[in-house]
């Protein structure tokens, strides 16, 4: 593995920004620091709130996994400054490393959640996900991810506390601890049976590296798919950012002069700023058109699948350059837009590279999603079957 040179690679420190042990429980969590944890602040990777208070009580969240019995805390991992960038590079709460391959970076926001996992630190991690936060940082390190549906999260403690866009989610390295981690956070969450039949999947068609498509490619070998176009998928990746980029000028543009913001937040903040009620009507038409073609394609089939990432994630010294980074959520925000579950799973390049297959299911139907992950994840020799 070729290494960038030392002054090229940003300080890379263990994931943990704050240790907190609590619950009794065999399996071990930690959250990512833009959710409350009672006694700790959620300085959600920024100086600018690097004086805040304690939370005063746990995300619901974090209070069903403890209340659960199942679960033990160990504490708060680094993020992406304000959830709003997708290299997880951080020079004020530290960079997270890969731990599988440490010159490239772990993916952002949730950064330290993929890689915590990745390192085997946690049986599970909890990250958020607004423009593929969740599933971005896990393909690239390796683990799984998953998005569910908008809406199905509790957001008490949860920081932006509003948005069309954004839910909270687990990180894991097999199927059944997601499941067992959305047990824990959503009171009443049934699992679907095992699925045992192969699954009717529909391949959607989308533009990405020739190393990607062919690890796509080896790990659906075997299963039958039937190809499929979603028009409106390009478009949704604009439209994302447009809603995106207006609810967080709303959350966070009071501090968009402060000092001690990220120049490449503070960029990407203030061109929020210029959305328009146009513009953001016209996303919010994309969102409807994207959503009708989406469950279109749904009324036939199990689950759309498609990669996670179009290209392989970059190298630390390639993230400062816009052009290595931008394309990395193209294949995920899109999903943010609809409210569909999506989950990733890792596979891997010719090269050994990490990329992930990404599959979406019907809005609610996350638990038959899950089943169906875990029929591929089996099929692909990742879980025991």
């Amino acid at each position: 593995m070729e290494t960038p040179p030392p002054s090229s690679i940003p300080a890379i420190t263990p994931p943990w920004v704050a240790r907190q042990q609590r619950g009794h429980g065999t399996l071990t969590f930690a959250v990512k620091d833009c959710i409350d944890v009672a006694g700790l602040p959620s300085q959600q990777g920024s100086a600018i709130f690097a004086d805040a208070a304690p939370a005063g009580q746990d995300a619901a969240i974090v209070a069903h996994l403890l209340a659960s019995g199942d679960w033990r805390l160990l504490g708060k991992l680094t993020m992406h400054e304000l959830a709003f960038g997708v290299t997880g590079v951080n020079p004020f709460a530290g960079t997270a490393i890969n731990p599988v391959w440490p010159d490239r970076i772990v993916g952002g926001s949730s950064s330290g959640s993929a890689s915590a996992v990745a390192a085997g630190l946690v049986d599970m991690a909890v990250g958020s996900d607004t423009g593929g936060s969740i599933r971005l940082p896990a393909a690239c390190c390796g683990v799984m991810g998953f998005k569910p549906s908008y809406g199905l999260m509790p957001r008490a403690g949860t920081h932006p506390a509003l948005s069309s866009l954004d839910c909270t989610g687990p990180f894991a390295r097999t199927v059944a601890m997601v499941v067992k981690a959305m047990q824990g956070m959503v009171p009443g969450f049934a699992p679907a049976p095992a699925m045992t039949s192969a699954p009717r999947l529909i391949r959607v068609a989308v533009q990405a590296e020739d190393a990607v498509k062919a690890a796509l490619d080896a790990a659906l070998a075997g299963l039958a798919t039937v190809p499929g176009d979603l028009p409106a998928l390009e478009a949704a990746f604009g439209a994302s950012l447009v809603i995106m980029g207006a609810e967080n000028w709303a959350a966070l543009g009071a501090y968009a002069d402060h000092p001690g913001m990220g120049e490449d937040v503070r960029a990407r903040l203030k061109a929020g700023g210029l959305q328009t009620a146009e513009t953001i009507a016209e996303a919010e038409g994309v969102r409807a058109a994207l959503i009708a073609q989406i469950d279109a394609l749904l009324d036939g089939a199990d689950a759309l699948v498609l990669p996670t990432l179009p290209i392989v994630p970059p190298t630390l010294a390639e993230s400062g350059d816009a052009r290595a980074v931008v394309p990395l959520t193209r294949l995920v925000r899109p999903f943010n837009l609809s409210g569909h579950p999506a989950i990733t799973l890792p596979i891997r390049t010719a090269e050994g590279l990490p990329a992930g297959v990404q599959l979406v299911g019907r809005r609610g139907g996350d638990a038959s999603l899950l089943s169906l992950a875990g029929y591929l994840a089996r099929h692909l020799g990742i879980e025991e079957k």
